[in-house]
Order: structure tokens, then sequence, then C-alpha cells
């Protein structure tokens, strides 16, 4: 049974960082990516990130490119998405989900999603 449980998420000031783990379960990072997609109130869930299962190459949407770092550690089979410098616009529950690869880092392509977890920039 394949799942993904997202951890880390909490509040913090413009500026501040955090690291958010993608936790896998019923398969192997080897063979499949990992993306990260944020929704934020009344908004529709956006990609951010993704890292391949295959030679982990990585995307990242222009909004947080040089901010934020995918990473994995497959010894763990979790996936890490460091977040710095963050904004208030960085507000949003953020979802990891799998996929095959990154090739199109958009929600229909994602197969199996966690339940999300609440990061919120405010002063």
């Amino acid at each position: 049974q394949v799942q993904v449980v997202e951890s880390g998420g909490g509040s913090v000031q413009p500026g501040g960082s955090l690291r958010l783990s993608c936790a896998g379960s019923g398969f192997s990072l080897d063979y499949y990516a990992i993306g990260w997609f944020r929704q934020a109130p009344g908004k529709e869930r956006e990609g951010v990130s993704c890292i391949s299962g295959s030679d982990g190459s990585t995307y990242y949407a222009d909004f947080v490119k040089g901010r934020f770092t995918i990473s994995r550690d497959k010894a763990k089979n979790t996936v890490y998405l460091q977040m710095n410098s963050l904004k208030p616009e960085d507000t949003a529950v953020y979802y990891c989900a799998t996929v095959d690869e990154c090739t199109v880092v958009a929600v229909p392509i994602f197969d199996y999603w966690g339940q999300g977890t609440q990061v919120t920039v405010s002063s």
C-alpha cells in the first residue's frame, strides 16, 4: 500500500526557515519521483518542486527558486523540502505526492497524496 506522510509544518516569521518531510511507504524512491505542492486558502493547488526517482534531478517553480531546496534520503525513503527566506505568500498547506517522473508537475499527473502540513508565515 503506497502512502506518503508530510510533517514539519508550523508557524514562522518572514525570513525564517522550515524543513518539511515526506515519508514514503509501500514504494521505493529509486523508482518513483516525489513532488511538493501547496494550496493557499481560496487558491488552486500549485506545484512547488519535484525530485526524480531515476537520477535525483530536480524541478522548482519560479516563485521558490533560490529559496527552497528539495532533497531525498533513500535509506529513509524520505524527501525533504528545505524552505528558507520564507514570505507571507508562502503560507499554505503543503502536500507531497508520488509520480513516475517529474516530467510534468501538475496535480492530475500525481498519484498518491498525503494529508498535508500547514505552513504559516506571519509576523
